[in-house]
């Protein structure tokens, strides 16, 4: 196993598969979107796109001690998903003005928002309901040439920052991951909705690339 003594971590006895299976991806990479923006206790925090990153990083705002998390969506199961992992106010952007809706909440903008799917659309979003002195911490992967919108940073004097991050690894991150879970502090095994064994594992890739029976995650058991 290449680079076994820096990335190999030992799962505990207690813990379960599917307690831990999410954490090498995407947990660490949800979680690392609210320890990039320097989530900090009593912070507000808005996460664009709750699929299974998205409520990772909604999830870990709440553990590092945010007071007002919220989740924006435009699917129903997500959003309720996203209330089951710690998001205090869910907002669909099917039927909201979702920057104004963030602004009136937090009285002029949250302290970190999270961008979790990758869209220009997103990003601009998450930069225009910041606060001044706000952090946008990007989780996307973009398709395609990013556009800055020059407007969004307050005219110049908005102090806004912007980080990017993707999947901490190793195993002393597994290591920390492992004993959150542990602790009971997450429990992430909601997130796995389907289940299949390996030799159906089309079926499985089937629903998951369509998004069908309300999908988050799907294990597959050998």
């Amino acid at each position: 196993m290449p680079y076994a003594q820096a990335n190999l971590a030992k799962i505990p006895d207690e813990l379960s598969d599917d307690q831990v299976v999410l954490l090498a991806d995407i947990a660490s990479t949800g979680f690392s979107g609210a320890e990039s923006g320097g989530v900090r206790i009593g912070d507000s925090v808005a996460v664009f796109a709750q699929g299974p990153i998205g409520l990772c990083a909604t999830a870990g705002a709440k553990l590092m001690g945010a007071s007002l998390v919220i989740g924006i969506d435009g699917d129903e199961t997500r959003l309720g998903m996203a209330k089951r992992m710690g998001a205090d106010v869910v907002l669909d952007y099917r039927g909201v003005d979702v920057v104004a809706e963030i602004k009136r909440l937090t009285d002029g903008g949250v302290d970190v928002a999270i961008e979790a799917l990758g869209t220009q659309q997103t990003f601009e979003n998450a930069l225009r309901c910041l606060r001044p002195g706000g952090t946008l911490s990007s989780l996307g992967v973009y398709s395609g040439k990013l556009q800055m919108p020059y407007d969004a940073f307050a005219a110049g004097i908005g102090d806004h920052r912007i980080v990017t991050t993707l999947c901490p690894g190793g195993k002393e991150r597994m290591r920390r991951l492992m004993e959150t879970v542990r602790r009971g502090r997450v429990d992430l095994r909601p997130l796995l909705t389907h289940t299949f064994p390996l030799d159906q594992i089309a079926e499985g890739y089937g629903i998951f690339g369509d998004r069908r029976d309300g999908v988050l995650k799907v294990a597959i058991r050998p």
